[in-house]
């Protein structure tokens, strides 16, 4: 069985959802994990603090590093790591989990909206990566791992979200250019993304959603599980979806991971007809590669 057991991860946005389930899945391999947030208080609108989320990761059979951090600061980043490194001894996974979002149209989007989504979505995506890298370098299985799309350059994802999509795009070239310098390096650098919404905070920020038609973040965890468990100079550079690497190691059901059994969830943006990548050669190789490993492990 593929684990985690042992290994440290340096994930941004863990305090609650997504990236809180990620660092869950870790902990129940017996991982270590570095909770990079900025709540430490409780929010008046929104679950979780860096420490519930710490308590919940010693008691799924983790290790807990809480850490408040603001990722638009890159000294913040810099004493985060440096914490990381002096309290597990290294880092080994990367998960670029945190974003902002705004859906305006460009009228509609102030200045200061627009910097916090690069701020906190490309800038900070570099950033953490060069700041994990000089030590991600020294693991025996190092990986990168960030929530952003498939790059997709038709024009009904940019139109009315401008602004949000050049950032969440911003990540995903992050993954791409990474993914290419480190190949020798044996760093696995890939980004996931899933096909449909998931219950998060984020979906506050889309109107007119029947309320119910998502799946539970445990499908990006255990999507994001196999992907880092896999080994990183056979699986990097890829554009993954959820449900396309859950398929690759024979999961074919994903009813279990609907919030509402019964109720379709909705789909996510910037897939389009492929939207598990089975048309690009160079994913479909990667999935394959998935499948092999964790059908032998």
């Amino acid at each position: 069985m593929a684990t985690l057991k042992g290994k440290t991860l340096f994930i941004t946005g863990a305090s609650r959802g997504i990236g809180k389930e990620i660092a869950l899945r870790a902990a129940r391999d017996g991982a270590n994990v570095a909770i990079i947030a900025k709540t430490d208080e409780p929010h008046p609108k929104l679950p979780g603090t860096i420490h519930s989320a710490a308590a919940e990761i010693e008691e799924a059979g983790g290790k807990a590093l809480a850490l408040k951090t603001d990722i638009r600061e890159e000294d913040q980043i810099a004493e985060a790591v440096a914490k990381t490194v002096e309290t597990f001894g290294g880092i080994d996974i990367l998960i670029n989990n945190a974003s902002a979002i705004n859906l305006t149209p460009t009228l509609q989007t102030p200045m200061k909206r627009f910097d916090l989504m690069h701020q906190v979505n490309t800038r900070a995506t570099f950033v953490c990566a060069q700041a994990c890298l000089p030590h991600l370098l020294k693991s025996d299985n190092p990986h990168i791992l960030t929530m952003s799309p498939p790059p997709n350059l038709s024009a009904q994802w940019f139109a009315n979200h401008t602004a949000y999509t050049i950032s969440k795009y911003g990540m995903s070239l992050v993954t791409l250019g990474l993914a290419a310098e480190f190949a020798d390096d044996g760093v696995a650098v890939n980004s996931l993304w899933p096909v449909t919404v998931i219950e998060t905070a984020a979906l506050n920020m889309i109107p007119g959603l029947e309320q119910g038609r998502a799946r539970t973040p445990q499908i990006i965890a255990d999507a994001a599980h196999a992907i880092l468990t896999a080994p990183a100079r056979e699986v990097t550079g890829g554009f993954f979806t959820d449900e396309s690497v859950l398929e690759a190691i024979g999961v074919t059901d994903f009813e279990p991971y609907n919030l509402t059994p019964g109720k379709a969830p909705y789909p996510d943006f910037f897939l389009e007809l492929d939207r598990n990548g089975k048309n690009d050669p160079q994913v479909a190789g990667l999935l394959e590669k998935l499948g092999r490993f964790h059908t032998a492990a």
